[in-house]
């Protein structure tokens, strides 16, 4: 991968976010280089999920900067919608249309937001559900498929509007055992890809293998960053030596 060595694509500057007293992101600095796959990890309530989704302003920040690709995020409005068109999101819950098939699903995005053309958008959405392994549901509606393949189809569906970036908020935590890995199958496939990705995951396996980063966060604060070898060998803080330990001993 030629990836442009300082050309962040994401960058947060002192990122501060308040719930009434609860102060869950606490002076966050990250960047995020074009190609880069940043797993961030830490116990629950630390502000992962926060912080995920504030990169797309579903959760709008209190103080501090975000820009993307160069640009401020926009408040609201036009502007906010291409953002969001350029910054794909995969949640916990797969927030898929019920009463829309699995191909419908993935092109309402295109069609409804880009105005494409429908006949294009569905040869790209069922090149698509090939690549995540679903092309054969594409006619089924949601309450059809497993927990796995609703989540590959969140997924396909976040690719069809052609996004800069990913960001996936646990896209796992909500399967049985059994579906997590081809969900992560995916994913791992892209990260070898290219793709920008932002993962907040439990998934220790994921953020060893796929990860060029790991972003350890507690109490609002991220705590450490390393790449995952080092990480997971060396930790340097107690925090993490803490969390690392109460983890990878089960």
């Amino acid at each position: 991968m030629d990836r442009v060595a300082d050309e962040a694509l994401i960058v947060l500057e002192k990122v501060n976010k308040w719930f009434g007293p609860l102060h869950v992101l606490q002076d966050v600095n990250l960047s995020v280089a074009r190609g880069e796959v940043v797993v961030v990890i830490g116990p629950s309530g630390s502000g992962k999920s926060t912080l995920c989704r504030a990169i797309n302003r579903l959760e709008p920040i209190d103080s501090g900067t975000i820009t993307f690709d160069g640009q401020p995020l926009p408040a609201e409005g036009r502007a906010l919608a291409r953002l969001r068109s350029e910054v794909g999101m995969v949640f916990q819950s797969f927030n898929l249309f019920a009463h829309k098939t699995i191909l419908q699903n993935v092109m309402l995005g295109p069609v409804k937001v880009r105005k494409e053309k429908p006949a294009a958008v569905r040869d790209r959405a069922m090149g698509l559900l090939e690549r995540v392994g679903i092309a054969s549901q594409a006619d089924k509606y949601p309450a059809q498929l497993s927990g796995g393949q609703q989540q590959r189809v969140a997924i396909a569906r976040a690719l069809a509007m052609q996004p800069k970036a990913l960001l996936f908020d646990e896209p796992t935590s909500a399967l049985d055992p059994e579906m997590v890995g081809e969900v992560l199958d995916v994913m791992t496939s892209l990260a070898a890809e290219g793709m920008t990705m932002v993962v907040v995951t439990h998934e220790m396996g994921f953020a060893r293998h796929a990860a060029n980063r790991v972003v350890f966060m507690a109490d609002g604060q991220l705590v450490e960053e390393a790449a995952p070898a080092e990480f997971f060998a060396n930790p340097k803080t107690e925090r993490a030596r803490d969390f690392l330990s109460k983890i990878l001993t089960h």
